[in-house]
């Protein structure tokens, strides 16, 4: 399966340049991403998706990985529409793992597992959430919640979709984890404290 990470965003909560590029005991938050998916066994091509706002993240990404991870300029104009041409320019046509670049915890494990469980579901999509409970013990604030089946819960920005019916709705499978690393994307100073410590 092929990955996009998505590292187009202005980060203005953080207030602390290209998000993707902060850097994380030394190494760039999206390295982090990038990483757990070169590690994984069931990833085969990285893609990243870079936009106006993220210059930089582009010059990260081709100093770093030497052209195994390949680079697409998106108009940086919204996330859904960058998603789609990010598919389309890539030329995927299979199932794809869409991914944030500020998820700095997650592993290579968790990447074979979700994709393991999309494989299993039957739906033509999957989207990765984690109950709002496991954001409360994070002292994390979501900005979405859904109520399925009178549980709250939390998209994480992990999903899985159906490359050659980008342009449609699909039906998805709600995959609920309880793992912390799904629940911590960096999005203000907190947050960025928080992730240092469990990382320690």
């Amino acid at each position: 399966m092929d990955a996009i990470v998505m590292a187009g965003g202005l980060g203005k909560r953080l207030g602390m340049g290209e998000k993707p590029c902060i850097e994380i005991f030394g190494k760039p938050l999206i390295s982090y991403v990038v990483d757990a998916l070169d590690e994984s066994k069931k990833i085969d091509r990285i893609f990243v998706a870079v936009s106006p706002a993220t210059p930089n993240t582009e010059s990260v990404i081709l100093n770093y990985y030497n052209g195994r991870v390949k680079v697409i300029r998106t108009t940086g104009e919204n996330y859904v529409g960058d998603m789609v041409y990010a598919v389309e320019s890539a030329g995927i046509v299979d199932p794809v793992l869409v991914i944030m670049s500020d998820l700095p915890l997650i592993r290579p494990d968790q990447i074979d597992s979700v994709i393991s469980e999309y494989e299993k579901c039957g739906k033509p999509a999957l989207s990765v959430h984690v109950p709002i409970s496991v954001c409360k013990n994070l002292g994390v604030r979501p900005d979405t919640v859904f109520n399925r089946n009178g549980n709250l819960i939390v998209p994480t920005g992990v999903n899985i979709l159906d490359g050659k019916n980008i342009h449609q709705e699909q039906e998805d499978f709600n995959l609920v984890l309880e793992d912390t690393e799904f629940a911590l994307n960096i999005n203000t100073v907190e947050d960025l404290k928080q992730c240092k410590e469990l990382l320690t």
